[in-house]
């Protein structure tokens, strides 16, 4: 009997490790706009409270749809205000808060096509053949990339060029991978390494896309879900953000 507990003592022991990492680990939900300054804040943010981040990239739209239904997040950064509100006024999140400010670019691997005076013009040279653009309904930079496009009277006359991405993320890779001629993206990607090798033009039309995260309700670790929140407007953070091109 004596030797049976000490080896359920051994067993506790060893297993203790694995146990402690399951409870300092939050599921976070991340805009696909936001990847790359995500990994760097978390990194940060395990360094400095040995809780780690595993993130789920999606469009807003979507993550916003897995969150309704049931989906274990248990902080949700949307690249809009929009959804983060629905989920506060429906009881399912804590109060949202902004955490950054993006811009809306057109993109192109093909540095000759930015030499336009404007991102209206680029768009209508007649080598463009293909525009990528991210799902004007469940992206919220498609769906202020949209917003430029119609106030510059350019949306229907162009959707016969428009390759539309799930995400923001994705209307990058098809405008880096040259499977499309220009993208409209997020500022932040002009700041990644494959958008530092393109060029861009600011989409000055489009509106500023303000940014809103909120702890989920249902979390286990609200704790430490409040502490990655706040941890999202921290000095140290904040130079990430800045980094990538975010107010």
């Amino acid at each position: 009997m004596k030797r049976l507990a000490i080896l359920l003592q051994v067993l506790i022991v060893l297993l203790m490790p694995a146990l402690l990492s399951a409870e300092e680990k939050l599921n976070v939900a991340v805009a696909a706009n936001f990847i790359q300054p995500v990994q760097k804040i978390a990194a940060l943010f395990e360094k400095k409270t040995n809780i780690k981040i595993e993130a789920t990239y999606a469009s807003t739209g979507k993550l916003y749809s897995q969150i309704i239904n049931g989906a274990p997040y248990d902080v949700f950064l949307a690249a809009d205000e929009e959804r983060s509100n629905l989920l506060y006024r429906d009881g399912l999140a804590e109060k949202p808060f902004v955490y950054a400010s993006g811009q809306v670019i057109l993109w192109s691997a093909k540095k000759e096509f930015c030499q336009a005076k404007d991102w209206s013009e680029a768009v209508q040279n007649k080598k463009i053949k293909k525009i990528s653009i991210a799902n004007v309904k469940t992206a919220p930079y498609g769906a202020m990339s949209m917003v430029a496009l119609k106030k510059a009277g350019l949306w229907e006359h162009l959707q016969s060029k428009m390759v539309f991405g799930q995400d923001i993320a994705q209307s990058f890779q098809y405008a880096f991978t040259e499977s499309v001629d220009m993208g409209f993206c997020a500022l932040s990607a002009a700041f990644s390494d494959q958008g530092k090798k393109g060029c861009y033009l600011v989409v000055n039309e489009a509106p500023t896309v303000v940014q809103a995260a909120c702890v989920i309700k249902q979390s286990k670790k609200a704790a430490a879900a409040r502490q990655f929140a706040d941890f999202l407007n921290s000095p140290e953070a904040g130079a990430v953000k800045i980094s990538f091109g975010y107010r």
